[in-house]
């Protein structure tokens, strides 16, 4: 299983640290200091769409309006910290965020 997020993010780290109490091998993997690849984002826009921009966070704030008029896999590359946090996979299985649906299909 592989958490995608920045070490900083609360959620991350909450979601990393329950998922390990319950005995499941977690690879973290910092899309600040290893960016996500263009298959990556192509993958998560396909299973998230545009969710995957998280339209509530100051990085977001902090863009001009031309910037986020950029289609998302150009904002993600540009700007990592725009994902919404965090991503989940285990092999083609993926869940966005740390709600209970999230909670739900990794602790069973």
């Amino acid at each position: 299983m592989i958490l995608f997020g920045i070490p900083t993010c609360d959620t991350c780290r909450k979601a990393r640290k329950t998922l390990e109490a319950a005995g499941k091998m977690v690879e973290f993997r910092d899309v600040r200091a290893a960016p996500l690849t263009g298959a990556e984002r192509a993958t998560f826009l396909d299973s998230f769409g545009e969710a995957l921009i998280n339209k509530r966070s100051t990085s977001w704030r902090q863009l001009s309006e031309d910037a986020r008029a950029a289609a998302p896999d150009a904002l993600l590359a540009a700007h990592p910290t725009l994902m919404k946090r965090p991503v989940l996979q285990d092999g083609e299985q993926r869940t966005l965020g740390w709600d209970k649906a999230a909670q739900a299909v990794w602790l069973g």
